[in-house]
């Protein structure tokens, strides 16, 4: 009997083949984009039509941040990629292993930043709104405040998850990449139905970072152990021209996710 045999990068592609390796990647991002979604379905039915509008105005903010996990994974997929090609397993795995400690570090200084921004960006977004009562649009503000703060502490896992998207593609573990996406957005939509009804706005928000935690933790922890992927994270030091060809390698991805938030 024959044993099914995982697609390889250095498999001979035939369209078909193809087309069965980017189709989790393709459910992966998918999955990634339904958090506002699910939200927004969650909150406009149980909560109100002024904190869904909160939502909508912040959610992009939000999404602009994550992108950095984008751009570090989508840029850092072509250089591990090329050194496993080569053959250099072990210099694949540290700049993979730089780039996750990167991100992990960006996104500490990215949720510091946001934090402290979210207030005036919110004032900002919220000053549009002229149909508003000057009480009406206050509240809209605090909304918008309260929903992003919690969200954005989530973030470096948020990033994590962007940036593991492209990784797990290239350890040639797409499959298990789509089954921690599922797990996160499953999460999300349960989550969603049991805190939204009970707690509000600040329920969704939870619900949204607790998902987005499990989609930055689990990764981390499979690809910190023993695991039958090529990459495994492991000791490595800052490679500043590395990460900067990764950064401009990767810097479509982020004004793409940039231009689609605004």
């Amino acid at each position: 009997m024959k044993t099914k045999q995982a697609i390889q990068l250095s498999d001979h592609f035939t369209c078909g083949r193809l087309l069965k390796f980017v189709a989790p990647p393709i459910f992966m991002m998918v999955f990634t984009s339904i958090y506002g979604i699910v939200d927004g379905f969650f909150v406009s039915n149980f909560v109100g039509g002024l904190p869904f509008a909160a939502l909508n105005l912040i959610f992009p903010l939000i999404m602009i941040l994550g992108a950095f996990g984008f751009m570090l994974g989508a840029g850092g997929t072509a250089f591990v990629a090329k050194e496993l090609g080569a053959g250099n397993k072990e210099r694949a795995n540290r700049v993979f292993s730089m780039l996750v400690y990167t991100t992990i570090v960006l996104g500490v200084i990215l949720t510091v930043a946001g934090l402290l921004l979210v207030r005036p960006i919110s004032v900002w977004l919220c000053a549009g709104e002229k149909q508003l009562l000057p009480a009406e649009r206050e509240k809209l503000v605090e909304y918008c405040v309260l929903y992003g703060s919690i969200i954005i502490c989530a973030l470096p896992a948020f990033m994590l998850q962007n940036a593991f998207q492209s990784f797990f593609v290239t350890a040639e573990k797409p499959r298990l990449g789509l089954l921690v996406t599922l797990i996160a957005g499953c999460g999300n939509m349960v989550l969603d139905g049991l805190f939204v009804p009970f707690f509000g706005l600040v329920g969704a928000a939870l619900a949204t970072a607790i998902s987005q935690v499990l989609g930055g933790i689990i990764p981390l922890f499979y690809f910190c152990s023993k695991n039958g992927s090529l990459l495994r994270l492991g000791k490595t030091k800052l490679e500043w021209r590395t990460l900067g060809k990764v950064c401009a390698n990767g810097s479509s991805e982020l004004m793409i996710n940039i231009s689609l938030s605004i």
